[in-house]
């Protein structure tokens, strides 16, 4: 009996090594990667605008005096649908707001603002992820507080929910 056991230890061990790691995989100790950017200057950048007619947006634009949203989208993100309300409320509270809209074609970001609303001052096209890249987003949508300096306060990850408005406001406030 004993030795059977010792010809089944090695297997044995080494399957509960194989749960362990398997479970590390798939359950991270931390699911976001924040942006190495809080704290400093917003990189340099110019976009054009993503719609005619309309402001594009530059680092220059948030380092103007006033404290900014900053809001990384796109008008094929089915989360940046679901946050839409969310920055309706964050715009009536008087925040500035500004868009990034990544990889999208102009007719399509005229469709989704005129069906989920469009509380932008400015929206510009980062049609090759340079600017998202840049300011340390890893996906759409992400938001930054960027304060009059132009330095990045707050980074949000992922949709806004009801619940985030009133932190997001607060740290729009503190970059005031």
């Amino acid at each position: 009996m004993s030795r059977r056991l010792i010809l089944w230890a090695p297997l044995a061990v080494f399957a509960v090594f194989l749960a362990v790691f398997a479970v590390s995989l798939y359950s991270p100790s931390q699911r976001t990667v924040p942006s190495r950017l809080i704290g400093q200057p917003v990189p340099e950048f110019r976009l054009d605008p993503a719609l005619g007619g309309r402001p594009g947006l530059s680092s220059e634009t948030l380092r103007r005096g006033q404290p900014r949203l900053v809001n990384i989208f796109a008008s094929w993100c089915i989360p940046c649908r679901a946050e839409a309300a969310q920055l309706d409320a964050l715009a009536r509270r008087g925040i500035p707001i500004d868009g990034i809209a990544v990889r999208d074609r102009p007719e399509d970001l005229a469709a989704f603002l005129r069906a989920y609303g469009d509380p932008f001052a400015t929206i510009g096209a980062d049609n090759d992820r340079q600017v998202q890249l840049a300011l340390g987003s890893a996906g759409v949508p992400e938001t930054f507080i960027v304060d009059g300096n132009g330095i990045i306060r707050h980074q949000h990850i992922g949709a806004i929910n009801p619940q985030d408005v009133p932190a997001l406001a607060a740290a729009w406030e503190a970059a005031r």
